[in-house]
């Protein structure tokens, strides 16, 4: 009896306890893995892609290495394939999702920005265009993923503190607003380490390129006008702006360089943590050895993902549509475009016709830098959603971007003039800041909304689909005057903080909005997947959510979207 009893040190509620802390931890460690793989893998495609732009911008070095190959041509496609794929993207992100889950879209998508750069080794056609197109493919499934599993870790850390609730024991759906605590806190440690990204990318221009380009008075010496002045992408600039060519084998250890850290990206990705599920205490000692930290666990219990995908392929394609018939989603399409107008719009527009016009191509990577880093520490801002309504951090973010965007309407910054720079950097963090509180915001708004796990992954799709539909059409108007661009941009701000506001006032007025049903999992009633008939995660046993599919509601129920009771409860 001593042998195989009990032993009397032994306290099951502080092993349970123990338990559950190093759960919490492993979620931590998660959402900490998927920020540094998203802030890797975006700084490295952005830092390769603007070297290489520079480097084949220079006719000279174009003639001596590329002499017959057309490098303007591809790099025209290159930027087609990058901005118009996306287009696209609404038809196959969510079967892309629902197919590979969340956390294997993500590694897949990873893996194709690390083919991008891959290719770049050898400069061709038929590697470069391919590998673009690729790259406009992955954008929207690798950021709809990244936002779903963001928001999927803060309500399992939900699950993991209130582990003794009965709804959690049961796996029903959490009370409304339960977790929105943990999605501020989770969102904001995201972007934080995202908007690093902007500063890891200008490290192979600051170490390297830098060395070989030409001072302003050279790459500036036929620019006449700046700013708001100008028109198209820094017309007049010098077609030589490196002084001296780099050697291949530098290039190569560069771009060896950029590779090593997508390989790390998806190694950050791919290899999973322990499986989500409840208390046992013969596997709790052995958690520990399986959570390293720096990798990815999975979003979902296996169970959950065979459900989600168990709704059938014709429904997963079908409802991203039926989602855009909720008002909420209707009234947040302008601030998803302009989401997109403003960050591809101080990486080019501003940066080239403001910054590089006015302090030579040598500050770009500086002016980029300042940006980042402003960006990531005021993503800080949005904890402030935990003490103060949830619309402060977009109206002050779209209220400092009003007020760049007239500064720099009225400004045409004086060609080759650096004692600019201290205002052009001010604007530049002041940028950061309102980029920093609407993507921010933005996350953290459709996480509090759409608290569905089986709702997520469309919500983000919709999201980061406009955003791209947005960064297309700033590609197609790189040829309009810098006055047109502003007034655009200003525009479309302000319909999105009123659209915002009128959706903020119908939900306060408790106006009923419609929600598609999501269908019940239809499972091949064999194999392993369900040992006893009640032991299930299907989207059924969920509390609200069983009542929203339920078999036995009227007829006339079943034919029409439901209409959320409870819609009061979701105000900030």
């Amino acid at each position: 009896d001593d042998f195989v009893g009990a032993h009397p040190d032994y306290n099951e509620e502080e092993e349970e306890q123990k338990y559950f802390r190093r759960k919490r931890l492993g979620v931590v460690k998660n959402v900490l893995a998927a920020s540094l793989a998203g802030t890797l893998t975006y700084g490295v495609y952005l830092g390769l892609l603007q070297m290489q732009l520079i480097l084949h911008y220079d006719e000279t070095y174009r003639e001596v290495k590329y002499s017959n190959i057309q490098l303007e041509d591809i790099d025209r496609k290159v930027l087609m394939g990058i901005n118009i794929t996306p287009v696209a993207a609404l038809l196959y992100t969510p079967v892309l999702i629902r197919f590979f889950g969340t956390k294997w879209a993500m590694f897949l998508a990873v893996g194709i920005y690390a083919l991008f750069i891959s290719s770049n080794y050898w400069e061709r056609y038929y590697t470069l265009v391919p590998s673009a197109v690729a790259i406009g493919v992955a954008i929207v499934p690798l950021w709809a993923s990244m936002g779903n599993y963001i928001t999927r870790m803060a309500q399992k850390y939900y699950e993991y503190v209130n582990y003794k609730e009965e709804h959690v024991q049961e796996q029903q759906r959490a009370p409304r607003g339960a977790c929105n605590t943990y999605v501020i806190v989770f969102q904001t440690i995201f972007y934080a380490c995202f908007h690093l990204s902007f500063v890891c990318a200008q490290m192979p221009m600051l170490f390297f390129l830098n060395n070989y380009l030409y001072q302003l008075n050279h790459t500036l010496f036929g620019v006449k006008h700046c700013g708001t002045l100008s028109h198209g992408t820094l017309t007049g600039f010098n077609k030589t702006v490196l002084q001296s060519l780099p050697r291949s084998v530098n290039l190569i250890i560069v771009e060896s360089a950029l590779m090593a850290a997508a390989f790390l990206a998806m190694l950050v990705v791919s290899a999973g943590a322990g499986r989500g599920g409840g208390w046992d205490h013969g596997s709790a000692s052995r958690v520990a050895t399986r959570q390293v930290l720096v990798l990815c666990g999975s979003a979902y219990r296996p169970t959950e993902e065979i459900d989600l995908r168990s709704i059938g392929w014709g429904n997963i394609f079908q409802l991203p549509f039926k989602h855009m018939r909720d008002y909420r989603l209707r009234h947040l399409f302008p601030l998803f475009i302009y989401s997109g107008f403003e960050v591809l719009f101080v990486c080019t527009g501003f940066s080239l016709n403001y910054g590089v016009c006015a302090l030579g191509l040598e500050k770009l990577a500086y002016l980029l830098m300042a940006y980042g880093f402003s960006a990531s520490a005021c993503s800080s801002l949005a904890l402030c959603m935990l003490r103060l309504r949830r619309q402060i951090p977009l109206l002050a973010g779209a209220l400092v971007h009003a007020a760049l965007l007239v500064t720099l309407f009225c400004w045409a910054p004086e060609p080759r003039h650096l004692v600019q720079a201290p205002l052009l950097y001010t604007i530049a963090v002041l940028w950061g800041m309102g980029s920093a509180l609407n993507k921010t915001g933005i996350s953290i708004l459709l996480g509090m909304l759409y608290e569905d796990k089986e709702r997520q992954d469309f919500v983000f799709t919709i999201y980061h689909w406009w955003q791209a539909l947005a960064i297309f059409t700033v590609y197609l108007w790189s040829g309009l005057p810098m006055k047109a661009k502003l007034s655009i941009m200003l525009l479309t701000l302000a319909v999105a903080v009123g659209a915002y506001l009128w959706m903020e006032h119908k939900l306060a007025q408790h106006v009923v909005y419609r929600l598609p049903r999501i269908p019940r999992p239809r499972h091949k009633m064999h194999g392993y997947r369900y040992l006893e008939e009640d032991d299930s995660d299907e989207t059924g046993s969920e509390g609200d959510g069983g009542k929203d599919d339920d078999d036995e509601r009227p007829a006339e129920a079943t034919s029409r979207d439901e209409l959320p009771k409870d819609d009061g409860d979701q105000l900030g």
